[in-house]
């Protein structure tokens, strides 16, 4: 019970904030790691088909993962992209991104030289959008969150200042109520997703709905 109150006053913040939204689908070939500035964890979004963006600029870092025949043996082999940056402005009904074939050695050096994917609408129209790599040490570790805020603040091709104004996820006060609802459900995964799409002031109510829900 206290699980339906808690996602129908998600949807209803999430319809006061945006009444239109477009649907990201996601292929089981990309690894998203930073959402509009923001850190996504792989847990919140293994299984989940696609994410809700409200329309308007989005820019996502994302890693590009596909597991390569192996057929001619049991080691499994994985080929791993660049961390790559894309934005653009949501106004279609869902986007994704379309990948090259990738199924050759030939395929995958020519994507690591030209990163050439593009975003495409449920008709399968180019969606407008601007392209790069994020810039890395070699042979360094890299907090790709606190990498992208850099990256933003230097007006290279693909960024986006105001995304480089927020202090990194893990920085942030605000933090989701998990003792709410189940930790391992997946539905509080889903709500962890939302919660951190949405905007600073939304969070704040939100949390304090959810504490209204607890029992004294």
């Amino acid at each position: 019970m206290k699980l339906r109150l808690i996602c129908s006053g998600m949807f209803a913040l999430l319809f006061a904030t945006s009444c239109y939204a477009t649907t990201l689908r996601l292929d089981p070939n990309i690894d998203l790691l930073v959402l509009d500035g923001r850190k996504i964890s792989g847990s919140l979004l293994k299984g989940a088909e696609g994410l809700e963006l409200d329309n308007g600029e989005h820019q996502l870092l994302f890693r590009v993962e596909k597991v390569l025949d192996t057929s001619h043996g049991n080691v499994k082999r994985s080929y791993i992209s660049a961390p790559l940056i894309v934005t653009f402005v949501a106004k279609a009904k869902s986007i994704s991104i379309r990948l090259p074939a990738l199924e050759n050695l030939r395929d995958r050096r020519q994507f690591d030289k030209n990163s050439a994917f593009i975003l495409v609408d449920e008709k399968g129209q180019t969606v407008e959008s601007r392209r790069d790599r994020l810039p890395l040490l070699q042979g360094h570790q890299t907090d790709l969150e606190k990498a992208l805020i850099a990256y933003n603040r230097n007006g290279q091709v693909a960024s986006v200042p105001r995304f480089a104004q927020q202090p990194p996820l893990s920085m942030q006060q605000e933090k989701f109520p998990v003792d709410v609802v189940g930790a391992n459900m997946p539905a509080e995964r889903m709500l962890q997703l939302w919660f951190h799409q949405v905007d600073s002031a939304t969070r704040q109510r939100l949390v304090s709905w959810m504490k209204a829900l607890r029992p004294s």
